[in-house]
């Protein structure tokens, strides 16, 4: 059993940069992989970047490359989602999920509550 708990979010201007963290419960945080993904009202869940177990493996979505860093502590059972040149369309309640390598939210066993990131215009 992993328990999720994400923080950080807030609200920024276009431009601005928010990290959001992951807490973990549990030892066990080691043997997952950590994905991100967002939901704006009205849209499905949206994949945004996934770390492999030992932090090494990284992938992001096309639409936050080179803009948003995922890392991960796994000594305090932490993943972060550093969000730099933050844009309008980034606005979003944010989650966290343990899981598998993949982009696909259904192969992620589980979630956070999420945190909401607004960019204002």
């Amino acid at each position: 059993q992993v328990q999720l708990v994400e923080s950080g979010g807030g609200l920024v201007q276009a431009g601005g940069s928010l990290r959001l963290s992951c807490a973990a419960s549990g030892r066990t945080f080691s043997t997952y992989s950590v994905g991100w993904f967002r939901q704006a009202p009205g849209k499905e869940r949206e994949f945004v970047s996934t770390i492999s177990r030992n932090g090494f493996s990284t992938y992001y979505a096309d639409s936050v490359k080179g803009r948003f860093t995922v890392s991960r502590d796994n000594t305090n059972n932490t993943a972060f989602l550093q969000m730099n040149s933050l844009k309008p369309e980034d606005t979003a309640v944010y989650y966290c999920a343990a899981g598998g390598y993949f982009i696909d939210p259904r192969k992620y066993d589980y979630w956070g509550q999420g945190t909401q990131v607004t960019v204002s215009s």
